[in-house]
């Protein structure tokens, strides 16, 4: 029967029946499937495997785009209807990233000063560098300070032989006070501009304080005792808090940059990490983390200025690791082996007065100056604004 004779019901019907659209979803659809595809598939598709570990994030993020682009992204090989057509982009190129120069590591120092009777004792803080660009150095029985700024050199004080010699220095935040430990356990606390002691610390130690830090008003102490002793300078009675935890001597001391954390190191190879806020001056204080990780003294501390809560710790000879953490969770990030005992850490961002140079005493008898960090950048100088709203605009009266 010619199609002229079919009712429109019918051919209705008929077109329904002939459209490819409308197969059975359980039927694969050849005219749907890419072959050339399926065949990669089954056969090469899934032989070239890579350690994901060893392919860069440039070619990761390469791949994807190509990936993306080309509709490489298929799982199934199958297809049981069309799709709609899309069309192709062209594939965006991906910036190549621009490699940092390599930072020069300097092999001389730039200047160096005599530091003749400089005790040659790992664990005591001998050296500090205040923030009005005055270092402080103890030599023997007395401390002398050197102005960055002219080169100009004076003594501070020589104490007496039965109280010497000095274990330790420390700058106030303010840089005009320092913080003198001694080996009698009492701390001298000292007016750099009238050349003048305020006032001596005692009862905190039985033994030499080898260890300052500054905290504000609080005066953080560590002793040879294994003692960890916050001081008020601005009250009679000082003693405010005790810390005990270390059974050897307090080698290292610093507080974060907020001010409620502090970190302890000593000799018996501890890491201590102290809440501000659990101290208490009736009870003992209990450490936020006690970190057991070194197998050397720990002495080198540092907190990051611009992270909260990482710290950087280096071991002893018998270590000399340098070790990250993160000071909330007690997790240590990451461990470099230096091959050498640690002495000292330094981040790099306003640690020093002039942002680049690191001042380093040794038992040699010298002090040197390094240019460790390079010349630091300085900030472009921000656009005047004008201080009425159009005033470049000429007024018509």
């Amino acid at each position: 029967m010619g199609s002229s004779l079919r009712s429109p019901l019918e051919q209705q019907f008929l077109r329904r029946k002939n459209n490819l659209e409308n197969l059975d979803r359980f039927i694969p659809n050849r005219s749907a499937m890419d072959f050339d595809f399926a065949h990669y598939m089954l056969t090469d598709g899934r032989k070239h495997t890579e350690d994901p570990s060893q392919i860069s994030p440039s070619r990761v993020a390469y791949r994807k785009l190509l990936t993306d682009a080309l509709n490489l992204n298929r799982t199934r090989i199958l297809a049981f209807k069309n799709k709609s057509e899309t069309p192709i982009h062209s594939i965006p190129k991906l910036s190549t990233p621009i490699a940092k120069p390599p930072r020069h590591i300097p092999q001389y120092s730039q200047m160096v000063l005599d530091a003749p009777d400089i005790l040659d004792d790992y664990y005591l803080n001998l050296l500090d560098w205040g923030s009005t660009n005055v270092l402080a150095i103890a030599l023997g029985r007395s401390v002398y300070l050197w102005d960055a700024s002219n080169g100009s050199t004076s003594e501070l004080v020589t104490l007496d032989e039965e109280d010497g010699p000095i274990t330790s220095v420390s700058w106030s935040p303010d840089g005009h006070h320092i913080a003198v430990g001694l080996n009698n356990s009492h701390v001298q606390l000292w007016d750099s501009t009238a050349f003048r002691q305020i006032r001596t610390l005692s009862g905190g130690h039985t033994q030499r304080v080898g260890s300052l830090a500054w905290n504000k008003h609080i005066l953080t102490t560590g002793g040879m005792d294994g003692k960890i002793v916050n001081n008020d300078v601005r009250v009679r009675s000082h003693i405010v808090e005790t810390y005990r935890g270390h059974w050897q001597e307090v080698c290292g001391l610093k507080w974060s940059g907020s001010g409620q954390q502090l970190a302890s190191g000593g000799n018996d190879n501890l890491l201590y990490i102290w809440d501000r806020s659990m101290a208490s001056s009736n009870t003992r204080t209990r450490w936020l983390h006690c970190l057991e990780d070194h197998t050397s003294a720990v002495k080198a501390l540092a907190w990051c200025p611009f992270q909260r809560n990482l710290l950087a710790s280096g071991g002893g000879v018998g270590d000399g690791c340098i070790k990250f953490w993160n000071t909330q969770t007690g997790a240590c990030l990451n461990s470099i082996n230096t091959g050498s005992q640690v002495c000292a850490l330094l981040w790099n961002k306003h640690e020093q007065p002039d942002g680049c140079t690191v001042a380093l005493a040794a038992g040699d008898e010298a002090l040197r100056f390094w240019n460790v960090f390079g010349t630091p950048k300085v900030a472009k100088p921000a656009r005047k604004v004008n201080p009425v709203p159009f005033a470049h605009v000429s007024f018509i009266r």
